[in-house]
């Protein structure tokens, strides 16, 4: 059929396949389907977008290029996937529908993120180059919202806290490890037998 739009909808929370592949013996990547395990979760999502996609949109097949624009709604602001990577997840879902011959096909996409904590899903809107095009807008706001705020994992917090205290190390000298700053050998006195490193600021309110 020479369909020229498209919309699905599928219901259910998003989830990212980048966090259920898994590596064969000899490393490739693979995509079980029934290992009994978690990781099944995603392959059972691909095709349940496969089946809903195809009830809601029978007999039809995109040949040509398209534009693509991604609404998905996420139970949580802060507890869901990385939208970034849910194209990739859906598209794979949607080419073996049937209704694409090939996730190649999708040459612009816009994607936004929304929050739906009764209804989590994803709506996608196909549109035919031939016929459609896009244009795209950023604008200042007429009021200020408030801005929804993201922080390092703790892993990562971590990681770039022990990168700084090194470049502090390596640049101002050594650790107090009274006041937890950097500072030059002069200004160090050791304690302890040597395992204690005290800075000469601190050492003077110890007294």
């Amino acid at each position: 059929m020479n369909q020229k739009y498209v919309k699905i909808i599928i219901n259910g929370s998003p989830i990212s396949k980048s966090n259920f592949k898994l590596s064969n013996s000899s490393g490739r990547s693979i995509l079980p389907y029934a290992s009994g395990k978690y990781h099944d979760r995603y392959a059972l999502y691909e095709e349940e977008i496969a089946y809903q996609a195809r009830l809601q949109n029978p007999n039809i097949q995109f040949t040509e290029s398209l534009i693509a624009i991604l609404k998905v709604y996420y139970k949580s602001k802060k507890r869901h996937p990385d939208t970034t990577n849910i194209p990739k997840s859906i598209f794979d879902g949607i080419e073996k529908s049937g209704i694409i011959i090939n996730d190649a096909q999708i040459r612009k996409l816009v994607i936004e993120e929304f929050y739906d904590n009764e209804n989590p899903r994803f709506e996608l809107e196909l549109f035919a180059e031939s016929l459609y095009d896009i244009k795209y807008q950023i604008f200042n706001m007429e009021k200020e919202i408030d801005p929804i705020e993201y922080s390092l994992p703790s892993n990562k917090k971590s990681t770039i806290l022990n990168k700084k205290k090194k470049i502090q190390k390596d640049s101002c000298g050594k650790l107090c490890e009274i006041c937890g700053k950097f500072v030059s050998d002069s200004e160090i006195v050791s304690a302890n037998k040597g395992q204690t490193l005290i800075c000469r600021t601190c050492l003077k309110k110890l007294f």
